[in-house]
């Protein structure tokens, strides 16, 4: 080690020595460039760890620490984008394995036996379907079926609900368009196999727009497997319950994308959608009532907004336009006790902000604002429950149906009209039957409810109210069952991905706080 380091001094010393000489004229260039050589070499050699001489500082550190901090930011970037394009390609992929179990899953008739229409109804569309795809929509609207209702007969355009017909004659009508030879009745046997994929869709987009995608997931993939579902969905079972769960999923879905957004565009694709639930059950009642209670509910708790007002408006309007186009509804949603709850909110609707309106223009005290709205508020719903009273005593609003009226009261039926009481549908339902139509998910559903409770939203709220009512309903009519089935899916899907984040989610907290930064309750942000 010595004698390496007095080498090393030495031969520095002797570098200093003759680089301090004076150089030597020369006429060869080469010479001289070999001295500029030996200098530089010299002045590298003599650079100790204690940096005797040193060479100037130069800027190639700072410009490869930032290469390195931008190489940095683009492999993030690139990951970020890798785990995003993974994250929409598996997500693509388990809806499509859902929709094709919703489908294989509902075939076990046709694979033991064959493609054939079974049960009464059943026949009687199918019948319907083909007479209208072989004779066109306007023949069939005037069709006098003399084999239905033996022997009076039945004019079929203004006793049925034709969505279902429709629905089955437009995709014979296409495949025929494409050259594919495929028979009416091979469409009408699977068009409930078909539309349960599609139902598994609008669960998890309704799912999604609630809570996140991972619930969503799981209520796509619940919907395509609850037994609730597929007894009314089942190959051959042509019935309009097998496209109307899609039309009552999905018109809920852009409802709630119209209370988000406040536009008229999303609020007249609700609209479109409740015309084709219209067309296809008379289901569509629940829902007619179901948006006037979510608004109703927002405003007694103080989430008035704008949004809600373009959104309500929209729908109404055009929603009872289209729902009169059907020959079967005609003037009922004028005209009778059902769609007066969706009217009476509209006009309070509108005088929630016209004294919001006045609130915003008028310099009064809290007080005076307080018992003015009271009191027009009190007033209005006053005004509209008297009116509705008088018209139903006039005869000008028809009362509300027996069927409805037993929803109410369970005995009802059994004393004023025994022929609702005697079919099997219209008894109440067992505890049995919401095991063996729910399976586990009805222990887990009541755990969703609170789940979004906890965190209540504009949209969250209309699911709670959603889960009640349909609890109520499917308890008094065991053939409501099957609006109960799709919020039981969505809840469960709620409370089990909530509970995986608890223990698979290592970042639940943080990820947590984003939700809630971006899901923040809404009502109210628009008013005055």
């Amino acid at each position: 080690r010595r004698g390496t380091t007095s080498f090393m001094s030495d031969t520095a010393e002797a570098a200093v020595a003759e680089v301090g000489k004076p150089s030597l004229p020369s006429s060869s260039s080469s010479s001289a460039g070999a001295v500029e050589e030996r200098k530089k070499d010299v002045s590298v050699e003599a650079c100790g760890p204690a940096g005797a001489l040193s060479t100037p500082t130069s800027p190639k550190p700072k410009e490869t620490k930032g290469n390195s901090g931008k190489l940095l930011e683009e492999s993030k970037q690139r990951s970020m984008d890798m785990i995003a394009g993974t994250q929409s390609l598996m997500t693509v992929m388990i809806l499509c394995l859902a929709a094709l179990v919703a489908f294989s899953s509902r075939l076990f008739a046709v694979i033991r036996f064959e493609s054939i229409i079974h049960e009464f109804d059943p026949w009687f569309n199918y019948r319907s379907t083909h007479y209208m795809a072989h004779n066109g929509y306007y023949n069939f609207l005037n069709w006098f079926d003399d084999r239905a209702w033996y022997p009076l007969g039945r004019i079929v355009g203004g006793t049925v609900y034709p969505g279902l017909m429709v629905t089955s004659g437009l995709i014979h009508h296409t495949l025929h368009l494409l050259h594919i030879p495929l028979h009416i009745r091979d469409v009408c046997v699977f068009l409930a196999p078909m539309f349960s994929g599609l139902t598994s869709l609008s669960a998890f987009l309704l799912t999604r727009e609630v809570w996140n995608t991972r619930a969503g997931l799981l209520a796509a993939c619940f919907m395509a497997i609850v037994p609730g579902y597929i007894s009314r969905s089942v190959a051959g079972s042509y019935d309009n319950e097998g496209i109307a769960i899609f039309a009552l999923l999905f018109t809920y879905f852009l409802w709630l994308r119209a209370v988000k957004s406040g536009s008229v565009f999303w609020a007249t694709c609700a609209a479109l959608s409740y015309f084709y639930m219209v067309s296809a059950w008379g289901g569509y009642v629940f829902i007619i009532n179901l948006v006037p209670l979510h608004v109703f509910a927002l405003l007694l708790m103080g989430r008035f907004s704008h949004r809600i007002h373009v959104a309500y408006t929209t729908f109404y309007l055009l929603g009872l336009l289209m729902s009169m186009q059907i020959p079967f509804v005609g003037f009922q949603p004028i005209r009778t006790s059902e769609h007066m709850a969706a009217a009476g909110v509209f006009v309070l609707l509108h005088a929630y902000g016209f004294f919001q309106y006045l609130h915003a223009h008028l310099n009064l005290t809290g007080k005076q604002y307080r018992a003015l709205f009271l009191v027009a508020i009190a007033t209005a719903a006053g005004v509209v429950f008297v009116g509705v009273v008088g018209l139903t005593y006039l005869g000008i609003i028809a009362p509300w149906s027996g069927r409805f009226y037993s929803l109410y009261d369970t005995g009802y039926a059994k004393i004023h009209i025994p022929i609702i009481a005697s079919v099997s549908e219209h008894q109440p339902t067992t505890w049995t039957s919401f095991f063996f139509d729910l399976h586990i998910l009805v222990c887990v559903f009541p755990a969703g409810i609170w789940f979004l409770m906890k965190k209540l939203t504009d949209e969250r709220v209309f699911v709670v109210l959603y889960a009640v009512s349909a609890v109520y309903f499917a308890g008094v009519m065991v053939r409501l069952m099957l609006t109960l089935t799709p919020i039981v899916c969505v809840c469960a899907a709620i409370s089990l991905s909530y509970s995986l984040d608890c223990y698979m989610n290592p970042n639940l907290g943080s990820s947590s706080k984003k939700d809630d930064e971006q899901e923040k309750p809404k009502g109210g942000d628009d008013v005055g």
